[in-house]
């Protein structure tokens, strides 16, 4: 198996492509019989499924392929449908997409921009896949987003927190479901003033890449409009799995809140050697010494166990939400599984769905009619109330989750309670907002 870990499943098809066409006008048209990238011939249509099957983030890939294969499923007409029945768009009928039987090829990013990269060019070249998605970390996200720009495909984002992806990094071809640091700042900061005041002190610790950085600037700018100040933000490496010598200059700093913005096994390190070194019962400035943790998943709190107990954070969706298509997904992922989807297994989901239901509705594969097909698409009945999927930047805008440990969970996934649901007028800036600059969204490359 070569080192980018790809696998086939179904029928190997061509990865040819179609002539070189016309160059295809910047509004694109579902009549336009200009070629396109990787068009199907045949009666199958390739999926690229990209994703961290090794490396920090390896518990959120997994999850996100079994989501994947049940999004296939449920397209190809298999199961009980899970949310294409709460969908309120009724374009998808079962039958694949646009008729034909989807398939598709898995890679291995190993969280690493490099390998994620040319996992997804030989999915596009060698398989003939015709959309990409995956991911679990915004610097591979940003990397693949790019490549499929450049090759002519639709890049439909996994999980990616960072501004970039949607901001200086955005690109016509790449759209987000998952939501990001400008949002878990403006959701988490008034639930945050409530519990602990407006006079505090916090010292960040920060994952060293594109996601980390943005992280930190939102927390830091919603929690300083509150009137905390931030005493110290320390970068730390992807790869780092020990925090111990991070942790023990907080003891010093003056600080009385310590900000983790770590994901994944990053953080259930931290937080564990934050614990150890008795942070949460100590007494600094007064007040209660607080962890906080500005992006969480029930993976990352099964990882850290106890230590997670009465810690804030934000999430994109849960598996506890009570309306119609939450517990329609939450079924269907359990039956085939036996056990509830994470979050991140939610929004692939969903980004398959929307992907699929886009071709649909345009009448074509095409990557410019489906783009068109997506911006400023509106929709509801995928777990997150209305949605947009905004044209500007092709960001969705939802409500975001204010959750917190649970201090007498019921079972190993009964992790995380919903504190606040922050609905997405208090998340939803403007296209041109600071944090978001510096970047075009240029327009829609078809490829060939």
């Amino acid at each position: 198996m070569s080192k980018t870990n790809l696998t086939r499943r179904g029928v190997l098809k061509s990865g040819a492509v179609a002539g070189a066409g016309v160059a295809l006008p910047t509004i694109f048209t579902a009549s336009s019989a200009a070629a396109y990238t990787n068009e199907p011939t045949g009666g199958s249509v390739t999926l690229g499924f990209n994703v961290p099957q090794t490396g920090p983030y390896a518990d959120e890939g997994a999850d996100e392929l079994r989501a994947y294969e049940l999004a296939v499923e449920h397209l190809n007409g298999g199961g009980d449908g899970g949310m294409m029945n709460t969908f309120s768009s009724n374009a998808l009928q079962g039958n694949g997409i646009l008729g034909k039987k989807v398939e598709f090829v898995t890679g291995d990013t190993q969280t690493k921009s490099d390998a994620a990269r040319a996992s997804a060019k030989s999915m596009i070249e060698k398989d003939g896949a015709i959309m990409i998605t995956g991911g679990s970390s915004s610097g591979v996200a940003i990397a693949v987003q790019g490549l499929c720009q450049e090759a002519g495909v639709i890049f439909m984002a996994g999980l990616t927190h960072s501004n970039d992806t949607t901001g200086k990094d955005k690109k016509a071809n790449g759209f987000r479901h998952f939501f990001n640091g400008y949002m878990s700042g403006a959701a988490l900061a008034p639930v945050l003033k409530q519990l602990y005041g407006d006079d505090r002190k916090a010292y960040h610790l920060t994952a060293d890449y594109t996601w980390g950085w943005t992280q930190q600037e939102s927390i830091a700018a919603a929690t300083e409009a509150l009137g905390w100040e931030t005493v110290n933000n320390v970068l730390t490496p992807l790869a780092a799995t020990d925090f111990s010598s991070y942790i023990a200059p907080v003891l010093n700093s003056g600080a009385d809140v310590l900000v983790l913005n770590h994901y994944g096994g990053n953080m259930v390190n931290s937080l564990t050697n934050a614990v150890q070194f008795g942070l949460r019962n100590k007494e600094v400035n007064g007040k209660n010494f607080e962890i906080v943790v500005p992006l969480f998943s029930r993976l990352m709190a099964r990882g850290a166990g106890e230590n997670i107990k009465g810690i804030v954070g934000s999430t994109n969706w849960h598996w506890s939400l009570q309306d119609d298509a939450s517990k329609a997904f939450v079924k269907s992922f359990g039956t085939k599984y036996g056990f509830p989807p994470s979050q991140a297994a939610h929004t692939v989901y969903c980004q398959t769905l929307l992907y699929a239901d886009a071709c649909q509705r345009a009448g074509t594969f095409n990557p410019c009619g489906v783009a068109e097909a997506l911006e400023g698409f509106e929709f509801d009945g995928l777990g997150n109330g209305k949605t947009l999927y905004r044209a500007e930047d092709h960001q969705c805008f939802k409500d975001v989750l204010v959750v917190k440990g649970k201090e007498n969970p019921t079972s190993e996934f009964d992790l995380l309670e919903v504190v606040e649901v922050t609905p997405a007028a208090q998340v939803t800036y403007a296209p041109d907002h600071p944090m978001f600059a510096g970047g075009a969204l240029g327009t829609c490359n078809p490829g060939a």
